[in-house]
């Protein structure tokens, strides 16, 4: 399989992946076993990709978020939820760097957590409809709600196969938040800030190491672009998808994927 061919695989994984609830470092870890290890710089780039659609697509909601922080309450309690969120994510997400927190980057852990994510998802999905059934569809985004999101964007940072979609739509879902539509926006909107700045914070790091010299700039530009288009569309469909369906089918791929790696790869890789 050529180089090109390879990273034009991995960016359309990257792009499907990041966003939907099925987790994309997983994917990733799982993927390059077979298209080969990949540098921090293409991991990166790749993902960034991904965040610059979501941007795209959101591109009307964040102007109006800005234009709207000084003369309309709703703007500036929304954002300043967004704030907090990434501010506990940050804070956080140091700490576990500094502490040396090594992600796992053996498949058998990568099923596991595709299987409780799978079981969080369906019953967060369903205590949420309990409540909306006798409360109502929730749309608002509460501070309690903010906390959680940052706290669950952390946990799925040290786990792959979480899914930051899935654990912070999910914490939404949860804690009130019982429209799946206003979860995944607070999600997605929370998620630009936050990979944005993990991708600034390893960026720094890589270009210290000297690492971009050696990197194939052909192949890590189809992975980008790949990646940007697949997350545009994946996204787009998402979107849509949710305003009918609730996210069972997501579920019963990571159960399905989780039980396929348990059982065709040896424990330990």
């Amino acid at each position: 399989m050529s180089n090109l061919f390879a990273a034009l695989l991995l960016g359309i994984i990257e792009g499907i992946t990041e966003f939907l609830p099925i987790s994309s470092t997983g994917h990733l870890l799982i993927a390059e076993r077979w298209l080969g290890h990949r540098s921090d710089l293409f991991n990166i780039s790749i993902q960034a990709g991904a965040i610059l659609a979501v941007v795209v697509i959101y591109r009307q909601r964040l102007w109006d978020l800005a234009t709207g922080f000084f003369t309309e309450h709703a703007s500036r309690d929304y954002a300043a939820k967004l704030a907090v969120a990434f501010g506990v994510t940050a804070v956080l997400g140091l700490a576990m760097k500094k502490l040396g927190f090594q992600l796992p980057e053996t498949v058998t852990p990568v099923a596991w957590a595709l299987l409780i994510g799978a079981a969080w998802m369906v019953a967060a999905e369903h205590f949420a409809a309990r409540r909306a059934s006798v409360l109502g569809e929730r749309a608002a985004i509460t501070w309690t709600v903010a906390l959680l999101v940052g706290l669950a964007q952390v946990v799925a940072g040290m786990f792959p196969g979480t899914s930051r979609s899935a654990a912070t739509i999910f914490v939404a879902l949860l804690a009130g938040t019982t429209s799946r539509a206003a979860a995944t926006e607070f999600a997605f909107l929370v998620g630009i800030p936050t990979m944005f700045a993990a991708t600034g914070y390893e960026l720094m790091e890589v270009i210290g190491t000297g690492e971009a010299a050696h990197e194939d700039w052909r192949a890590l530009a189809v992975a980008f672009v790949a990646s940007a288009i697949t997350a545009f569309v994946a996204v787009k469909w998402l979107l849509h998808y949710i305003q009918n369906h609730r996210f069972t089918a997501f579920a019963v791929y990571r159960v399905v994927l989780g039980v396929a790696l348990l059982l065709l790869v040896p424990a330990g890789q």
